[in-house]
């Protein structure tokens, strides 16, 4: 997994979610929605980390059972983003 993109990711979220840390704070695998989570993002966070994606890559994701999983963690993000844009390539 490449670093640089989790770390990208990581600072995307922050600032798409209005959170006060650094990315080097937040672990690849931890996760990123539901109380027990450290950044506790629910929802609304999720729909701006969303339309940011869309915004910065062009990665549209549907609002479905999968987007729930790509958005569980940074690990998952970066591996979902990496397939689909080699599968552009």
């Amino acid at each position: 997994m490449n670093a640089a993109l989790c770390h990208e990711l990581k600072a995307l979220i922050i600032e798409a979610c209005d959170k006060d840390c650094a990315p080097e704070e937040i672990s690849d695998d931890e996760l990123l929605f539901g109380p027990e989570a450290p950044l506790q993002l629910d929802s609304l966070d999720a729909l701006q980390v969303s339309m940011a994606i869309k915004k910065k890559y062009g990665l549209r994701l549907p609002d479905s059972k999968e987007t729930r999983r790509i958005l569980a963690s940074v690990a998952n993000l970066a591996e979902h983003l990496e397939a689909w844009q080699a599968s552009r390539a």
